[in-house]
C-alpha cells in the first residue's frame, strides 16, 4: 500500500529562533495586538463576508485579550505605537457594544476593566 499523505518537513528550530531573536520586543507585541484586532473584527463581522463568521462570545474573548496586552505593555510600546492600537480597541469595543443585542453595562463590557467604560 502506498502512502497518499504527504510528508512534513521537519521545522527548522533553530533558524525559528534566530529570526525570533532578531525582532525586537516592540514588534512582537505589535504583531500580536494586531492578530488580536483582526481576530475580533472577523469576529465582530466586521469583514467582507459579514455575519458568515460573527460569534460574540470569541468576540468578547478576544477584546478582552487585546485590552489586557494593551495595558500590559503600555509602559513598553511607545505612543506612537500605542495610539492607533488604543483606537483600534475602542473602535473593536464599540462594534461590540453595537452588536450586542443585550448590552453590557458601563465598565462591563469586554476589556473595559482595563480601559474603563465605553460610551457609543
Amino acid at each position: 500500500m502506498s502512502d497518499t499523505t504527504p510528508r512534513r518537513e521537519p521545522a527548522d528550530f533553530d533558524a525559528m529562533t534566530r529570526d525570533i531573536a532578531e525582532v525586537p520586543a516592540v514588534e512582537v507585541i505589535v504583531t500580536v495586538a494586531v492578530n488580536l484586532m483582526s481576530a475580533a473584527a472577523v469576529k465582530l463581522g466586521l469583514t467582507e463576508d459579514g455575519g458568515e463568521h460573527k460569534d460574540l462570545d470569541e468576540a468578547r474573548k478576544l477584546v478582552h485579550a487585546l485590552a489586557g496586552l494593551m495595558d500590559a505593555s503600555a509602559t513598553e510600546i511607545s505612543s506612537f505605537h500605542a495610539a492607533p492600537l488604543r483606537d483600534g480597541l475602542k473602535s473593536l469595543q464599540l462594534a461590540f457594544r453595537e452588536a450586542s443585542l443585550v448590552p453590557d453595562e458601563p465598565g462591563q463590557g469586554p476589556g473595559e476593566k482595563y480601559t474603563g467604560p465605553v460610551y457609543g
